[in-house]
C-alpha cells in the first residue's frame, strides 16, 4: 500500500508549482508558489476518477485528507464519490428552496407589474394567511397535490373566493419554482382542484329593488332625515 500522510503543513505552503502526492491517491497541485488545490484520484468501477476537494486558500491539509477518506470509503463500497457529492448537493438545494422562499420571491419578480408594487391589493395575503402556515417550510419540490388538498380543505367550500385566489397564486409560484430550474409538479393545483371537487358554497345575492319602489323608498330617507332635524 501507498505511504500516507507524505506532506506537512509547512511543506503545503511551501512546495514550488506542480503536483505533489501526500499518498492514497491525495494530491496538491500547485499553480503558483502561493495558490493550490486539493484533487484525489481514486478509482470506481475500473475507472479512474478526479475529485477537486477545494483550494487551499479554505481546505487544510488535515480537512483535505478527512475529505479523501470518506471518498475512498465510497469508492471501496461500489459508489462514485463525485456523484454521491453531487447528488447532496441537489438534496441540499431543493432543501434551501421552502415554499414559503419560493413565495416571496415570485412576489418580489412579479410585485413590478401588480398596482403599487401589490401592496393596496396585498397579493401575496391569500398565500400568507393560509398556505405558508402549513406549507411553508416545506421543500417546493415535494410538496405534491395532496399537501395542496388537506391545506386547501379547511376553506375550500367555507371560503371559496380567497380559497380561489390563493391555489390561483400558489399555481403562479409553483411555475416561479420551475423556472428557477426546480423539480416541481405544475400539475400539482389541478390535482388538488380535482380531489377538494367543486364548491358547495352557494353565492346568495342581495335581492335588487323592484324600479317602481325606488321613488318610495328615497322618500323614506327623505321623510327620516326630516325628523332628525327637528
Amino acid at each position: 500500500m501507498r505511504a500516507l500522510h507524505r506532506l506537512s503543513a509547512v511543506e503545503v505552503k511551501s512546495a514550488p508549482p506542480g503536483k505533489h502526492p501526500d499518498g492514497g491517491g491525495l494530491w496538491l497541485y500547485k499553480k503558483t508558489t502561493t495558490g493550490g488545490s486539493w484533487f484525489l484520484r481514486v478509482t470506481v468501477h475500473g475507472r479512474r476518477r478526479e475529485m477537486g476537494l477545494g483550494p487551499i486558500s479554505e481546505v487544510s491539509l488535515k480537512d483535505a485528507r478527512a475529505n479523501a477518506r470518506r471518498a475512498r470509503a465510497l469508492a471501496r463500497q461500489g459508489k462514485d464519490p463525485i456523484k454521491e457529492r453531487e447528488r447532496k448537493n441537489r438534496q441540499s438545494a431543493r432543501e434551501a428552496n421552502t415554499l414559503e422562499q419560493v413565495v416571496h420571491d415570485a412576489f418580489e419578480s412579479r410585485k413590478s407589474s401588480l398596482k403599487g408594487d401589490g401592496k393596496p391589493g396585498q397579493w401575496i395575503n391569500p398565500l400568507v394567511n393560509h398556505v405558508i402556515p402549513k406549507l411553508g417550510k416545506i421543500p417546493v419540490a415535494e410538496i405534491d397535490q395532496n399537501d395542496i388538498r388537506h391545506t386547501f380543505a379547511p376553506i375550500w367550500h367555507t371560503k371559496p373566493a380567497v380559497a380561489k385566489k390563493a391555489m390561483d397564486r400558489l399555481g403562479i409560484c409553483l411555475r416561479h419554482a420551475a423556472a428557477l430550474g426546480l423539480d416541481v409538479d405544475l400539475q400539482a393545483v389541478a390535482k388538488a382542484k380535482a380531489l377538494l371537487g367543486r364548491s358547495r358554497h352557494v353565492v346568495r345575492h342581495v335581492p335588487a329593488m323592484a324600479w317602481e319602489d325606488v321613488p318610495r323608498f328615497y322618500a323614506s330617507l327623505d321623510a327620516g332625515q326630516s325628523r332628525s332635524n327637528c
